[in-house]
């Protein structure tokens, strides 16, 4: 993870203001064609006046932290306004430096220049391989060099060293940083690697021809280079500086350029990205908390970081001397008098190697996790207990599972007490379920107790009685499965089915045969029982205010609409579409506990419905 370092160059110095630099085109006759001379002109090294439009007789002064004239080279702009913030690169630093202005100023000139005369970016890249090289090799840190390079044309992101690439998503990473999923990043060792890189990319950018610049750049294009530096001995910190160096499309008057169609479209998305630009500044000098409304556009998104953000930034205000870019000119120096009253926040990006500390796990996963031998083992020294002890099958088989439950339990419930929302609401499901389930094996076991303890009482013999021993077969000393033994599941008795089909023997081959008289003398005396029992709440009411209940609700089952069912009590309108559809495939229902049969309508669920109803009805 990312993380602030403190760390301030030469000084105390925790912020740092966006540093305004403008740079005046050279006077072209050919471009002005009333021959009224230039309408701007340099004061000294820093100030500047524009005649006021207003009045013809007054001028308009401006100040800022450098100012170049016509005569100023490719070299002296880069020593004086882009070499002093590279250094912070090399320290885990942000640095941003991007030219700004009206269409046929000069910004494209600045940034990129020609063979003969380059410009910033070609100047700048070479400045960072010449400081890492004069790094000293002993100071313990390794250096890497990287470059990506994108445009953003009519709102979308492009790839300019991949050109069949889509339009890129901009993210931003859990330590506010940008960035671009998907962007090509090229590493380089010198600067013929960046060469052999760039020029082919930059022909990729778009560009195309109005009345006012024979090449005019249709979108804005974003160099970045990246530059990591690791320490060599532990703990591995890892600092990361990017460097922007970006060259904005020229924002345009379509009544000047004739732009039609596609042109007009592209000069549409470059002023309103220019305009939310000019937002973001005011906003940032508003002093106030208020929204600064990077989201707006793709351009102020990419930013973001060198206005407002934590990148040392220059920018380079290009500006022409022709009257007929009077009114670009001017609303370009108005803007870069605004940008230059914006304060960053630099800090250094340090990453550390975090040492991955041992997970505990918990001992049921040890106990499964492990070589396999312990689980084995454990799992014999039971069976020889149970053997020991001489309980039946059934109890062995019950005792388990009920331990298995009552564990799943406990750790189901450990668990909800740490878990987030979503979690608990599945794990409290679950273990409802479950205790339902332990539940039924209990009321299982209680019913067998008490069968066995009446047998004993009258002195009759077991129903099951294993007189034979169980076949064993000899076992390879490669491999020896596990034992199938036989298991005789434990009478289940319900209050709807008979005993005798709730009789399940697992492996009857192994088993000894039942005593039929025995346990048919058994089955009858319990299903008398069985027929006998009434619901306590329905034991206490008139048993024909109880009949005359259950043929007014079975004749609303049988005739009733999807509103009369959902006028009975606990039927809403999924159980009410459930019963109407049951109808439609089965018929009409012959008695109340068919309801059973309809889909979610258990005998629990059975029983408190005929008791709602039935109340309601008694009560009415």
């Amino acid at each position: 993870m990312a993380t602030r370092v403190a760390v301030s160059d030469g000084g105390n110095k925790k912020t740092s203001r966006v540093r305004v630099a403008v740079r005046l085109r050279p006077y072209m006759n050919k471009e002005d064609e009333k021959s009224e001379g230039p309408c701007v002109r340099g004061l000294d090294s820093q100030n500047l006046e524009i005649i006021n439009w207003r009045n013809a007789t007054e001028t308009v002064k401006y100040h800022f932290d450098v100012f170049h004239g016509e005569q100023t080279t490719q070299q002296e702009v880069f020593l004086s306004s882009v070499k002093p913030i590279l250094p912070h690169i090399l320290n885990g630093q942000n640095a941003s430096v991007f030219a700004y202005g009206p269409t046929g100023a000069g910004k494209t000139h600045t940034m990129l220049g020609s063979s003969e005369q380059p410009g910033v970016i070609p100047r700048a890249v070479r400045e960072v391989f010449k400081l890492v090289k004069a790094k000293d090799e002993s100071d313990g840190w390794d250096y890497s060099i990287g470059m990506s390079y994108l445009e953003i044309y009519n709102e979308k992101v492009l790839d300019l060293l991949s050109p069949n690439s889509q339009d890129l998503p901009i993210r931003e990473d859990k330590d506010k940083n940008i960035l671009i999923p998907g962007l090509t990043h090229m590493n380089m060792t010198n600067f013929a690697d960046f060469d052999k890189h760039f020029v082919p990319a930059t022909l990729n950018r778009t560009t195309a021809s109005t009345k006012l610049n024979q090449r005019s750049s249709r979108s804005h294009a974003i160099l970045l280079i990246k530059v990591v530096r690791t320490q060599q001995q532990l703990p591995h910190r890892q600092q990361t500086g990017k460097l922007y160096l970006v060259d904005l499309a020229g924002s345009e008057d379509n009544r000047r350029t004739g732009n039609q169609g596609i042109r007009l479209k592209e000069s549409g998305a470059i002023n309103l990205s220019l305009f939310t630009l000019s937002k973001v500044v005011d906003s940032l000098n508003s002093g106030t908390s208020v929204r600064v409304p990077y989201r707006d556009s793709k351009l102020t998104r990419l930013l973001q970081d060198s206005l407002g953000g934590s990148a040392h930034s220059v920018m380079i205000t290009n500006i022409a001397p022709e009257y007929k870019y009077y009114f670009d000119t001017f609303s370009a120096l108005n803007f870069a008098a605004k940008s230059k009253l914006i304060v960053n926040k630099p800090f250094t990006r340090e990453t550390v190697a975090v040492p991955v500390l041992p997970v505990k796990r918990s001992r049921e996963e040890r106990e499964t996790g492990g070589s396999g031998t312990e689980p084995q083992k454990k799992k014999h020294k039971e069976e020889k207990k149970s053997e020991h002890d001489g309980s039946s099958p059934a109890t062995r088989n019950h005792s388990s599972s009920d331990q298995s439950l009552m564990g799943r339990l406990i750790a189901l419930e450990k668990r909800t007490m740490s878990s987030q929302d979503k979690e608990r609401l599945a794990m409290l499901k679950e273990i409802k379920e479950l205790k339902e389930k332990q539940r039924e094996l209990e009321s299982k076991a209680m019913l067998f107790s008490q069968l066995a303890g009446e047998k004993s009482i009258t002195g009759q013999e077991p129903d099951f009685e294993n007189k034979t021993t169980a076949l064993r077969r000899k076992q390879s000393d490669a491999t020896k499965p596990n034992k199938q033994q036989a298991v005789v599941q434990p009478l289940q008795v319900s209050q709807r089915q008979p005993l005798q089909q709730l009789l399940v023997v697992k492996k009857q081959s192994v088993c000894v045969k039942k005593k039929e008289e025995t346990c048919s003398d058994l089955i009858e005396s319990l299903g008398g029982k069985e027929n006998n029992t009434k619901s306590a709440w329905e034991s206490q009411l008139d048993q024909s205010m109880v009949d005359q209940s259950k043929q007014k609700i079975l004749q609303i089952l049988n005739t009733g609409c999807l509103k009369e069912l959902k006028s009975l009590q606990q039927i809403g309108d999924k159980k009410a579409k459930l019963i109407l559809g049951w109808r439609e495939i089965h018929g009409h229902f012959t008695k109340v506990e068919d309801l059973i049969q309809v889909e979610g309508m258990t005998e629990k669920r059975f029983s408190s419905f005929m008791k709602a109803n039935i109340v309601s009805a008694m009560g009415k």
